[in-house]
C-alpha cells in the first residue's frame, strides 16, 4: 500500500525516482499524475447513481457533458454494467460495486491503474470470477495494472510480473513461474504456495537430506542449506522405487487434490496428490516418496 501511495504521489520518496511512461514524477502532485486507484472498500458515493459515481472525476477535467456521457457508457460497457446506470450502490451486489469502482477509475483513462486489494472483501467464488474479468479487462484496455494482494494464489494467477515484498523491501521480482519455481530465499519459497523446507547439506555435486544423497546441478551453495520441495512435485510410490521412505500421519481430501503428510526422520513432508482415481494411502502406511533432482531448489539456510 505504501508503494501504491508513492506511485500516486501521496507518499514522498527518500531516494531514487518514479517514472511513468518515461516521465519523472518528481514534484508532480497527485491530481496531475496519470494514475487512479481502486480500493477494497469501493469508496462509492451512496447517494449518487452508478453513472454519477463513474462520471465524478470527469467534472475536474473540463470534459463536456456529451463526451462525459459517452465515456461513462464506454467504461460501464467495459465492466459489463450496461443498464444499471440509474441504480445506487445499495441496490448493487458487492461484485457490481467493485465494477463501478473500476469503471470510475478507467473513465479517466489513466496510464497506470493502482489496485489495493480490490477483491479482498468478496467471497472466494466471486473473487475468482472477478479475477478472470480483471485479466480480460487488462488485455482489452492495454494499460499497466499495479495490483497489491496478500493472497498468494491471486498474486500468481493475476500477474505477468510479480514482486514479493518483505518488511518494505523487494525480495524478488520475476514472472510468476520463475518466482514460484526459482525463489531466491526461504522467505519467498515459503510465502508463495505450499513449501517443504528441508534442512540439508550441499557438497557440490549433490545434497544430503532426510537420510538420502541426491545429485543436483550446482547451486553455488556449499555446506548447510535448505532444500525446497514443492508438495505437488513429490510422488508416492513403492518403497523400492523411492528416493526416501516415510510414514503417513495425515490424509485430507480437498476435492481435486488430496493433501498427505508423511513423517521422515522426524521431519514432516507435505504431499499434494491429484484425485485421478488412483488408490490413496491411509494414516499409518509406510510409503515411498519420490522426487527428482530437478524438482529441488537449494537455498541458503
Amino acid at each position: 500500500t505504501t508503494t501504491l501511495r508513492m506511485l500516486g504521489g501521496f507518499e514522498a520518496i527518500e531516494h531514487g525516482s518514479i517514472r511513468i511512461d518515461g516521465v519523472d514524477m518528481g514534484g508532480v502532485p497527485p491530481e496531475r499524475r496519470p494514475v487512479n486507484t481502486v480500493f477494497q472498500s469501493y469508496a462509492l458515493f451512496p447517494h449518487r447513481t452508478v453513472a454519477d459515481n463513474v462520471a465524478f472525476g470527469l467534472r475536474f477535467l473540463d470534459v463536456d457533458k456529451v463526451e462525459a456521457r459517452r465515456r461513462v457508457a464506454e467504461a460501464l460497457s467495459l465492466v459489463r454494467l450496461e443498464g444499471l446506470e440509474r441504480r445506487r450502490p445499495h441496490q448493487l451486489s458487492g461484485g457490481q460495486q467493485q465494477r463501478v469502482a473500476l469503471a470510475r477509475s478507467l473513465v479517466l483513462r489513466p496510464k497506470v491503474l493502482l489496485l489495493d486489494e480490490p477483491l479482498g472483501a468478496l467471497d472466494a467464488k466471486l473473487r475468482r470470477t472477478l479475477q478472470d474479468e480483471l485479466r480480460a479487462l487488462h488485455r482489452e484496455v492495454g494499460i499497466t495494472f499495479v495490483y497489491v494482494t496478500h493472497d498468494q494464489e491471486e498474486a500468481l494467477t493475476m500477474s505477468d510480473r510479480l514482486a514479493v515484498m518483505n518488511a518494505g523491501r523487494v525480495e524478488q521480482v520475476g514472472t510468476p513461474h520463475d518466482v514460484y519455481d526459482m525463489p531466491v530465499s526461504t522467505y519467498v519459497a515459503d510465502f508463495l504456495g505450499l513449501a517443504n523446507l528441508v534442512p540439508a547439506h550441499a557438497n557440490g555435486g549433490g545434497v544430503d537430506l532426510l537420510g538420502a544423497s541426491v545429485p543436483t546441478a550446482s547451486s553455488g551453495v556449499v555446506g548447510d542449506c535448505t532444500v525446497l520441495l514443492r508438495p505437488e512435485r513429490i510422488r508416492i510410490v513403492a518403497l523400492d522405487d523411492a528416493t526416501i521412505g516415510g510414514t503417513v500421519t495425515d490424509v485430507v481430501f480437498a476435492g481435486p487434490v488430496t493433501h498427505v503428510t508423511a513423517s521422515v526422520l522426524d521431519q514432516s513432508l507435505h504431499v499434494v496428490l491429484p484425485n485421478d482415481g488412483s488408490p490413496l494411502p491411509s494414516v499409518g502406511d509406510h510409503v515411498g516418496l519420490l522426487f527428482s533432482h530437478d524438482s529441488m531448489r537449494v537455498l541458503a539456510p
